[in-house]
């Protein structure tokens, strides 16, 4: 009983020794292990390890700045919310990257949102907030579980949906698209396009908002009337 208070003591000072640092680096491990998890069963390609990392890249940078000025007595201008600062700014090229890989669509906001928190769940341990940092993570996995399955079954009445097509031809005027949606009450929010000349071929991505009554078949089967149409898909917005 004895060894187990002296060990909540140690992992609650304030300074820094070997003990609280390894308890906080493998606590951010399993937290940020634990949210990236969730994110790879989703399929997103920043899972368990990346998120870990980031987790404890954090933690490690706070722990260290706390440490400097425990061992540098004279260093009066040693502020850890500097670091803090400096991590939550620079694990958004991270979370850029993650929507980045989609070519520009909207896939990989959720993932990259999650990225950020995990920072800031690393920054928490890091300082010893444990217990903020033991909540938001359950706060986290019921952000991403139970409230995407409220919003499938919500019935909600516009959804985000991305159309993709692949033209046998090479189409520079995509209006009779852009008309053609608004016929179907379709809102057109973003046109990814990719030109393959040497195949004389187009790859067009459009990123749209529709009613969960829109009439699918009916619209694919006049895009496909508007030009030659080697594929046409239908991907949810995520």
């Amino acid at each position: 009983m004895d060894i187990f208070k002296d060990f909540l003591a140690t992992i609650s000072d304030t300074e820094v020794t070997a003990t609280s640092a390894v308890f906080k680096l493998a606590l951010s491990l399993l937290l940020g292990g634990i949210v990236g998890f969730e994110r790879k069963r989703k399929g997103q390609v920043a899972g368990a390890r990346t998120f870990a990392l980031i987790s404890m890249g954090a933690t490690l940078a706070m722990i260290v700045s706390i440490y400097i000025p425990q061992v540098y007595l004279g260093l009066k201008n040693g502020d850890p919310g500097r670091v803090a600062a400096q991590v939550i700014t620079g694990v958004g090229f991270l979370g850029a990257g993650a929507i980045i890989q989609t070519k520009g669509s909207v896939r990989g906001l959720t993932t990259a949102a999650g990225i950020w928190m995990v920072a800031a769940l690393g920054l928490a341990v890091g300082v010893g907030l444990y217990w903020i940092a033991i909540v938001s993570t359950v706060l986290i996995l019921f952000t991403l579980v139970s409230l995407e399955q409220y919003e499938r079954h919500a019935k909600l009445d516009w959804e985000g949906r991305i159309i993709h097509l692949r033209a046998g031809e090479v189409v520079e005027d995509l209006s009779r698209y852009e008309q053609l949606l608004k016929q179907y009450n379709v809102s057109l929010h973003n046109v990814l396009v990719e030109y393959d000349y040497a195949e004389q071929k187009t790859d067009l991505k459009f990123v749209v908002l529709a009613r969960s009554t829109t009439d699918f078949i009916s619209l694919f089967a006049h895009m496909r009337g508007l030009y030659k149409t080697e594929y046409i898909s239908l991907q949810n917005e995520i």
